[in-house]
């Protein structure tokens, strides 16, 4: 046979699409921890959505792509009157999540967002709900999905311990992507070639860069990325159950496939092999391992790798409120990944570049003693230019110990150190913070802050009755697990549920 001739003997599977399929149609959660830790992440997750709908620029992109569009037993968007098709209900209830940066997160070589797999899930599971109970059938039961939330976490989280897709500029998206494909097709009730298919064209697609991430091109974008995946997850698995064929070699392939195309080189800080350099790594059986150990933001709305920076800062507060004037420098030791994401100098030109900016999370808290979503918009910054001048005075070096303990599995802190000297030679002390109020460490006093800060978000668009009906509910593990998915998202919207566009989100 001649050499200029492709064999076209089509290939099984690439084996890391079927260990995720396989994970994906047989696993059942019994780790009570992790159920609960979901019933928590669920709370937080639909919070952080109400929370966002305060901010327009949020809340311009939401809504049915056709005005007045009707969908029977459509998904519900919470805290708002839409209700959409399953892959825009997805987009926005993704979009509202990852507004503001302040839902969970999971550390590694790559950086991700679990719960943005929500936007997907309960769109889903919540027309899904409504379409059975149409035809006479068995609801979904919110268990089905904590459960799909803790295989989300597992898939996203487990690819992210040793397979960092931003050394090779992609955006942490892609296994929402992937996670959102997977766990929406079991729901959709998938079959083992359909979750393939779906897998597949999840690797296929042409996935985002991450330059909406960084200087000088930090923007909004990454505020609706998540969503944009988790709903795309959903087109997937719907395309895969009207039997649309998969591409079994999606990863493989030479010269077409994933792996060289767009993950070569990768991994170079493991120091693999070349032959391995391009492979996936799955490093362990996957389980319920990433939903046990995700990071809450429980104080900040501010990018995790600066979440014990602005614990620090708001420590030192009340040392350096009256003294910001005599300041010469300021100190923050931190690890290698926060000087690679977030620490940056100069201008910065929007609310989504300063929420990326350690200096500025750290002068923020410092100046007042706390940090909230407002203080990154444009009216706030223009109002305090001290803030810009203390980023001028602000020095970031690395500490090779928090970096080593960012990424040892026993651990997985995330430190920050924080010193302020003044122009007289005097200084405070250093403030070290290793583990967030978020980490499975500090579970004990994280939860009940957590609890805290749902009521709160609660309370931005809900009367106090309705927050209490929410809370009662969220709170009681086996009530929750019990509930109907269609009867527990109607409590989170507004009420009289349309497709037309909102006119100032009223109250309910």
């Amino acid at each position: 046979m001649s050499a200029n001739v492709d064999l076209n003997a089509r290939p099984d599977y690439d084996r890391v699409l079927q260990t995720l399929a396989d994970y994906a149609l047989t696993y059942r959660v019994e780790s009570a921890e992790a159920l609960d830790t979901a019933r928590n992440c669920l709370m937080d997750t639909l919070g952080c959505g109400l929370l966002a709908l305060r901010f327009p620029e949020c809340t311009k992109l939401l809504g049915p792509q056709v005005e007045g569009t009707f969908v029977p037993n459509g998904a519900r968007v919470p805290g708002t009157a839409y209700r959409l098709d399953p892959v825009k209900a997805a987009w926005d209830i993704g979009c509202t999540v990852r507004w503001l940066d302040y839902n969970d997160t999971w550390l590694a070589a790559e950086w991700a967002h679990p719960s943005d797999n929500l936007g997907g899930i309960l769109a889903v599971a919540d027309h899904l709900s409504q379409k059975r109970v149409a035809a006479g059938e068995t609801p979904l039961l919110m268990r089905d999905v904590l459960e799909a939330m803790v295989m989300a976490h597992e898939i996203q989280g487990v690819l992210a311990l040793e397979n960092a897709f931003n050394r090779v500029g992609l955006d942490h998206v892609i296994l929402v992507k992937v996670a959102s494909t997977a766990v929406c097709a079991r729901l959709m009730g998938a079959s083992r070639e359909q979750m393939l298919s779906a897998l597949s064209h999840a690797f296929v697609d042409g996935q985002a860069l991450r330059t909406y991430r960084h200087a000088p091109n930090a923007g909004s974008r990454k505020s609706w990325a998540a969503g944009d995946a988790s709903s795309r997850g959903v087109r997937l698995a719907d395309i895969a159950l009207r039997g649309e064929m998969g591409v079994p070699g999606v990863l493989t392939a030479p010269q077409w496939g994933f792996y060289d195309v767009l993950f070569s080189h990768t991994n170079k800080d493991l120091a693999l092999k070349p032959s391995e350099q391009q492979e996936l790594r799955v490093p362990q059986a996957l389980g319920s391992y990433v939903m046990e150990n995700v990071l809450f933001k429980v104080s900040f709305p501010a990018e995790f790798h600066a979440q014990t920076a602005c614990e620090a800062a708001v420590t030192l507060h009340p040392l350096v409120r009256n003294r910001l004037h005599e300041i010469d420098r300021i100190v923050i030791t931190t690890q290698e990944s926060a000087i690679r994401i977030i620490s940056k100098s100069g201008p910065l030109a929007n609310a989504a570049d300063r929420d990326h900016c350690l200096q500025y999370m750290v002068a923020v808290p410092l100046i007042f003693g706390h940090l909230v979503a407002e203080h990154y918009e444009d009216t706030f910054h223009a109002n305090h230019p001290s803030i810009d001048r203390l980023r001028e005075k602000m020095e970031v070096v690395e500490d090779p110990r928090f970096s080593r303990e960012y990424l040892e599995p026993d651990k997985r802190s995330i430190a920050n150190a924080l010193q302020v000297f003044f122009k007289d030679g005097s200084s405070t002390d250093q403030v070290v913070v290793e583990y967030p109020i978020g980490h499975r460490r500090r579970r004990g006093e994280g939860i009940p802050l957590l609890e805290a800060k749902f009521r709160d978000n609660l309370a931005t668009r809900f009367a106090r009755q309705r927050c209490g009906e929410i809370l009662e509910v969220c709170k009681d593990q086996q009530k929750l697990e019990q509930m109907a998915v269609h009867w527990l998202v109607p409590l989170c919207v507004i009420c009289g549920c349309r497709s037309g566009p909102l006119r100032g989100f009223p109250r309910d």
